[in-house]
């Protein structure tokens, strides 16, 4: 059975960073790392699903709104996926999420979608735990340069 191209990037030249992770016809797949893979540190549930709530809330609201197609966690909790149209130039997308990341840091109200009636497990969600997590890496990704999973592998 072939690798999916995720099993194929070489996790141990990963860094913290946004790399492109994926091409499948017009959307590309941008691998939001906030933990360097397999060295214990992970994202806890909570700060996770936090993140997930905000970040994709104001992503979709954003320039790029009607071009974003997912954001969400990787299994293994070191980051977030985010997927974008291809129309969308790599640096915008890396722009956004800036912009979104501040926003959430700036944001004084409740939660996006943390009642019973939006949410599977509303309980589980805390602003502060993910400004902490999100301001830790907010000067990662307003550095970054943006590789995609071939170039890692060369490194």
């Amino acid at each position: 059975m072939e690798k999916i191209k995720s099993f194929q990037v070489d996790h141990r030249k990963l860094g913290l960073g946004i790399y492109i992770s994926r091409i499948d016809g017009d959307i590309v797949t941008y691998d939001l790392r906030f933990c360097r893979p397999n060295t214990g540190i992970l994202l806890d549930n909570i700060t996770i699903h936090t993140i997930e709530h905000m970040i994709a809330t104001f992503t979709r609201n954003s320039d790029i709104g009607g071009d974003v197609v997912y954001f969400g966690p990787m299994g293994c909790r070191t980051g977030f996926y985010f997927l974008v149209r291809s129309s969308v130039p790599a640096e915008k997308v890396r722009k956004e999420m800036v912009s979104a990341i501040k926003k959430t840091l700036e944001y004084k109200g409740p939660v996006f979608g943390a009642s019973e009636i939006e949410c599977g497990n509303y309980r589980e969600l805390d602003l502060e735990m993910a400004k902490t997590a999100l301001a830790e890496y907010l000067p990662v990704i307003e550095n970054a340069e943006i590789m995609d999973y071939d170039e890692v592998n060369s490194l």
